[in-house]
């Protein structure tokens, strides 16, 4: 392995240790702090987020994440073998079907489902409290560690290919 690809690999590492770290701030006190809120002001707030997210710093770590993540699992799969073969699939792996994957299947529908609601309905609250909360949180927290564990799999590259 080159020493340019293990600089590579490091920068990724940092770049998923960044988004984790997003998901992590999310679930550890911002939601909470949003539950804490009188009236609609947290369901306001996160439907605020919701749309702000868009901007292009994370958008590009996001997204641009999971092209790489993609390149990672078929550059493991087809040009490395044994523990960096392991390694970098893994990581790719672990970004798209615990990140990215979630995000689009949990996170982003309950996201337009919130987008939708009207702020003075008692529908939406019971929606915030009873459903958005506890769910978006536990699969936020779920993306959180999946980019952990993404950035922990590259940070191991260094070990095996010495």
């Amino acid at each position: 392995m080159s020493f340019t690809f293990l600089v590579f690999s490091q920068l990724a590492a940092l770049a998923l240790a960044l988004v984790g770290g997003v998901f992590l701030a999310f679930s550890d006190f911002i939601m909470r702090s949003l539950s804490k809120t009188s009236g609609a002001g947290g369901i306001e707030a996160m439907q605020v987020i919701n749309r702000e997210v868009f901007r292009w710093i994370f958008m590009t770590l996001f997204l641009g994440l999971a092209a790489l993540s993609a390149l990672l699992v078929a550059y493991g799969l087809m040009a490395t073998d044994g523990s960096t073969r392991m390694l970098l699939s893994a990581a790719g792996l672990a970004y798209l079907l615990g990140c990215f994957g979630v995000t689009v299947f949990f996170n982003v529908p309950m996201n337009e489902t919130l987008a939708k609601m009207d702020l003075g309905a008692a529908e939406t609250q019971v929606y915030w409290v009873e459903t958005y909360l506890p769910g978006w949180t536990g699969w936020n927290t779920f993306r959180a560690i999946a980019c952990i564990i993404s950035a922990a799999f590259l940070m191991g590259l260094p070990l095996v290919a010495q």
